[in-house]
């Protein structure tokens, strides 16, 4: 065999071993989602906004079998507060008990920025395609400036 056979070999070896794993790991575990917009947040949920949106904090609702993620900011003395989910991760420990790891990135408005000064609460609702309620919702957040 050439010795450039070789090399190529190699090279074809060394990528394989590295992008393989990858590929069967694929994003196990991660949590698919879709933002719900205001006017689409079910009833139920956005009765009970009120009693959570004074925490910087993460929770699960469940409405006609369809689970929902809720993550909140606490209270702001001004506008210009954001939050997003940027991923959800699944932890399974057997079949029907796991917990979940919400990613999320809060940023807060700019200091040279002018922004209404009235207490605001920012949070987000999203839709996730679990079907079983996780036992524990962990928070996981990237402050943004």
């Amino acid at each position: 065999m050439k010795k450039s056979q070789i090399i190529a070999l190699a090279i074809i070896l060394i990528i394989a071993l590295v992008f393989i794993p990858r590929l069967i790991k694929g994003n196990k575990g991660e949590i698919r989602f879709s933002t719900v917009n205001e006017e689409d947040i079910p009833e139920k949920i956005a009765e009970s906004l009120p009693k959570y949106i004074m925490e910087e904090r993460a929770l699960t609702c469940k409405y006609k079998d369809e689970v929902y993620v809720v993550v909140t900011r606490g209270e702001k003395n001004s506008k210009g507060y954001e939050v997003k989910i940027d991923k959800i991760v699944k932890e399974k420990y057997s079949k029907d008990i796991f917990d979940i790891t919400v990613y999320a990135k809060f940023t807060d408005p700019d200091l040279n920025e002018i922004v209404e000064q009235e207490y605001d609460y920012p949070y987000i609702v999203v839709k996730t395609n679990l079907k079983i309620m996780p036992q524990e919702v962990h928070l996981d957040i990237d402050y943004i400036q």
